[in-house]
């Protein structure tokens, strides 16, 4: 039996980790908990009282544990009734989340899992710089004059007072103040860095000319002295997080260079002011110990250019969020009392009529009520060609309008419209962790106690067998073996990547929820999809409507008419539009009813009216007759769906709808299939259109007339066989089977559930998008990997060298401000391997 309890008291992924490996303690159960939602999916052999569990977890820290609300469901229908709540579109779906973003941060490194803080600075745990989450709606910026700040102007200019140039009130970007405070304290590094590494290499220049000015005495005190400013502002902050990092046992490279730097630096002190206490072996030839100041200097330089690399590098690596940033206006003309007026775009509300004029971007959802225009969605879809948009017809914030100018209403606003959304779920699915992360972070539990363990052994190793003088062979290279080390380039490897895909992503109308969904995605061998909505159009229209008995067809269109004006099927919606074409107005039903993956029934008239497919007729003992059975054959063998109208027990007639194939999904499914996938048709139609439309794709498999727990049995069973499976898919009949899938994809043209029991949502809503995210999932796992691979391969060669393994067989040492500099760039290197996923070519 599994069920579903709700936890309570986890604040970050360390918690989570700590309340699953507690409760999978308990005999007989098995669990799985998240972090967001805080809940357990818990399986047990036998009912397992929620005392028992609760005892589990007070024994570990503050939680509690209690039943949920859908304990006694499935974890597959569960996903489908959590999601089933929302009643609206993509665009509300994530209201649940961390409202905005503005002001909020998170530490790049999922440290503490997705724990937000409300202020810049460093992760408390592992010391990298906190990134900003973006705001889902913009505000609108000011200026102001830098020497009459009473000056306040909502555009950019010159001072009224003064003339000068007016200036943001706010920072543009966060990311850009680290990195310029980095440059800064770079800076400062660099201008003492240097005298301190002449004065120390002086005596390697022919002649000596610094020897013969300064002495050797003053030279070193003159180093210890523009040390300081290096040591104790410049990089202070690498020492302050290998202090963290060595209080919390939450280990990282901050605590190896913080070790290896304050060893030297404390050395080189103390070796300065006291000489006596150290043994000859670590004294020169004219009787002073050997210091470190410039060895200390250098690698802390070295090690904040990193870091200075890093943050310009990381910037890009949200270059995708920024950019759909940028396609939020702050600004719109709202249309009151027959006056214009422009307002910001945080003021608008819900009901608002709006004039959007040429080349301006649509501020909010909603729908044109007054002209027509062309609309650039390729910001949204990612496809070029400008569409249609004519009265009645919907409109997406951030889109850019033609040459025409229209009023609209305004339906979404602020953190509801479908832009705010993409960069909600593009900014959630950048910071989440794919499984293959979970590699690198075992290492990493344990890589930097392996690191010291290394370096002390390497220190004892050169004092016992190396040459003279072998406490200062064993004492430099220790320091080389802590410095080259670099956890961050594992930790970084697959967040990076994940960061960038996602974004590429959103840039091609390939929504991804998780970062788990990009690597299953790599995976998938089969492919389920749905043919209406999915494979077709999804705009059936009516082609003609058949009449047995003698009845007149106006009757007969009022008929279906008026039972199908409650329906909100894509079928019932063609017959009302067949229906205003010819003039027919329909009358009241009563009793109406819609029978799933058949048709719809009511009462008209004190008859009972049925209109579906020949099941639906046997359900309500309506025989069709073999001459009307033949003329419906035919039909559907050309693709065509045909639904039988009956009267009482009377079948009357039948109604032809086709529904064009996607122009996009040939080419799909034959790029799929090339890729080794099996691409499977799954459709409540029936046989004979299903047949047809099989047939004209190249499909080899496909099941007809299926009702949703026959989609969703038919996965299982797949699932059962070893494979993994992909849904794609857009409506509700879809979400069971999309929340049971590996892999669920939604059409982003579909219904609100479908969309919410997927991973992946395809704005564009066809086929084509499939293959976009294939190519990308492949594309990002490819580029992990490759990241993995440098940040081991690294430190596979990097600790032997700076050990000194290669100075017997070839008398080559490392010196430690070399460890320093490869260090550093250990970490760039990983993060600019990830920008190459931008360059990717998606179908």
């Amino acid at each position: 039996m599994k069920h579903t309890y709700s936890i309570t008291g986890m604040s970050c992924d360390g918690c989570r980790t700590k309340v699953e490996k507690a409760l999978n303690a308990v005999e007989g159960i098995e669990a799985s908990v998240s972090l967001h939602p805080p809940v357990a999916v818990i399986t047990m052999k036998e009912h397992i009282p929620t005392e028992k569990l609760q005892e589990v977890l007070t024994a570990i820290g503050n939680y509690k544990i209690q039943m949920g609300d859908h304990a006694h469901i499935p974890a597959v229908d569960q996903k489908v009734m959590v999601h089933s709540n929302h009643t609206e579109h993509i665009h509300d779906h994530k209201k649940t989340m961390v409202s905005g973003g503005g002001g909020k941060y998170y530490c790049p490194m999922h440290c503490e899992g997705d724990k937000i803080y409300d202020k810049p600075g460093n992760c408390p745990v592992c010391g990298m710089n906190l990134e900003k989450m973006h705001e889902l709606t913009p505000k609108k910026k000011q200026y102001t004059c830098p020497m009459h700040p009473e000056i306040v102007k909502d555009e950019a200019g010159s001072c009224p007072i003064c003339g000068m140039d007016l200036v943001p009130m706010e920072p543009d970007d966060e990311v850009d103040k680290t990195y310029t405070d980095l440059l800064f304290k770079f800076k400062i590094a660099v201008a003492f860095t240097l005298p301190i590494f002449i004065l120390a290499m002086g005596e390697m220049i022919p002649g000596n000319p610094i020897g013969k000015i300064i002495s050797h005495h003053v030279s070193n005190w003159l180093q210890l002295v523009f040390s300081l400013p290096v040591v104790f502002y410049a990089t202070w902050m690498f020492f302050q997080r290998a202090w963290v990092s060595f209080t919390t046992f939450r280990l990282n490279m901050f605590s190896l260079i913080g070790l290896g730097a304050s060893a030297a630096f404390v050395f080189s002190i103390v070796a300065l002011l006291f000489p006596s206490v150290f043994p000859d072996q670590f004294k020169s030839h004219n009787g002073t110990v050997f210091l470190y100041f410039e060895a200390v200097t250098v690698i802390l330089t070295l090690v904040l250019l990193g870091q200075l690399l890093e943050a310009r590098a990381h910037s890009q690596t949200s270059g995708a969020i920024k950019e759909l940033l940028k396609l939020s206006p702050t600004e719109a003309t709202l249309v009151a009392d027959g006056k214009d007026k422009v307002i910001a775009i945080n003021d608008i509300v819900k009901g608002d009529i709006l004039r959007v004029k040429p080349g301006e971007k649509i501020p909010v959802d909603g729908t044109i009520t007054e002209g027509s225009s062309s609309i650039d969605e390729s910001m949204i879809t990612g496809e070029p060609i400008p569409v249609t948009k004519n009265e009645g017809d919907k409109v997406s914030s951030g889109t850019i309008n033609g040459t025409k100018s229209f009023l609209m209403v305004a339906e979404r606003v602020g953190e509801e419209t479908l832009l705010s959304q993409i960069i909600q779920m593009v900014n959630n699915a950048s910071r989440s962790k794919a499984p293959i992360q979970k590699l690198a972070d075992e290492i990493s539990k344990y890589f930097v106690p392996i690191v010291i363990g290394v370096a002390v052994i390497t220190f004892i190793i050169w004092a016992i067998f190396g040459p003279e003088p072998a406490y200062v062979f064993g004492f430099v290279n220790a320091l080389a073996v802590l410095i080259i080390a670099c956890p961050c380039a594992l930790g970084l490897a697959t967040p990076m990547s994940i960061m960038v895909g996602v974004g590429k992503g959103a840039q091609n109308g390939v929504l991804i929820k998780n970062a788990e969904a990009i690597e299953k995605m790599d995976k998938i061998n089969v492919l389920i999809t749905d043919k209406t909505g999915t494979i077709t159009e999804g705009k059936p229209s009516v082609e003609k409507i058949v009449s047995f008995n003698g009845i007149n067809d106006k009757e007969l269109i009022r008929v279906i008419a008026s039972l199908n004006q409650y329906s909100e099927h894509p079928l019932g919606e063609a017959i009302m539009k067949f229906a205003e074409i010819n003039g027919v107005v329909p009358t009241p039903v009563q009793d109406f009813d819609s029978v799933t993956g058949k048709g719809v029934i009511g009462t008209l008239s004190g008859k009972q009216i049925a209109i579906g497919n020949k099941g639906l007729m046997e359900q309500f003992g309506a025989v069709v007759s073999a001459e009307a059975l033949e003329k419906v054959v035919h039909e559907q063998s050309l693709g065509k769906t045909v639904s039988y109208i009956s009267i009482g027990n009377s079948v009357e007639g039948y109604v032809t709808i086709t529904d064009a194939i996607k122009e996009t999904s040939q080419k799909a499914i034959r790029t799929l299939m090339e890729q080794g996938i099996d691409v499977i048709m799954l459709t409540g139609d029936n046989k004979n259109t299903a047949k047809a439309v099989a047939d004209s794709l190249g499909l080899k498999h496909f099941q007809a007339e299926c009702m949703p727990e026959d989609k969703l049995k038919v996965i299982e069973k797949l699932q059962a066989e070893g494979k993994i499976v992909a849904m794609a898919g857009d409506g509700i009949n879809d979400a069971p089977a999309l929340a049971q899938s590996d892999i669920g994809i939604a059409m982003g043209t579909g219904t609100d559930v479908a969309i919410e029991s997927a991973e992946i949502t395809l704005l564009k809503g066809d086929l084509q998008g499939i293959v976009k995210a294939k190519e990308l999932s492949h594309g990002v796992m490819k580029n992990i990997r490759q990241n993995l691979f440098l940040a081991f391969v690294y430190n596979v060669i990097g600790i032997p060298v700076a050990a000194g393994v290669l100075y017997p067989a070839f008398g080559i040492l490392l010196s430690p401000m070399i460890a320093a500099a490869a260090m550093s760039l250990s970490s760039v290197s990983v993060i600019v391997n990830s920008l190459r996923i931008r360059s990717l070519k998606l179908q």
